[in-house]
């Protein structure tokens, strides 16, 4: 199963090929994509990304994930959130969200088994 290309990305919006839903921060991975709710484990901007906001991630077989920080790169990402990462064998790349979603994409087309989560604002 392939990973889904990020096929736009705007200020607050962001769309994902084959899915007919936009989202505003999402997740995806080989075969998947949804909304990312930073209400379900109470994410903010800091402290940041949590290794709760990632497992669904980690546990759909990616390789290697890319975490876009927001356009400003206002969204945190800790180092124990990347050593949680590392400890499962998956590389990881954090990225300003642009860079992010063209690495992802790049990665993405060449096949990789690659994950990401992104937010599409500050």
């Amino acid at each position: 199963m392939s990973s889904p290309e990020i096929a736009s990305l705007s200020w607050g919006h962001m769309k994902v090929k084959g899915c007919s839903s936009s989202y505003k921060d999402c997740k995806v991975w080989p075969g998947g994509s949804r909304a990312w709710d930073w209400r379900e484990t109470g994410t903010d901007h800091y402290p940041g990304v949590q290794p709760a906001d990632l497992e669904e991630v980690l546990k759909k077989g990616v390789e290697l994930l890319v975490i876009g920080r927001g356009m400003s790169e206002a969204l945190q990402v800790p180092s124990a959130t990347l050593d949680f990462v590392k400890q499962q064998g998956i590389e990881v790349r954090v990225f300003p969200t642009q860079k992010a979603v063209a690495e992802y994409n790049k990665l993405a087309v060449q096949g990789a088994k690659v994950g990401g989560v992104f937010h599409s604002t500050c």
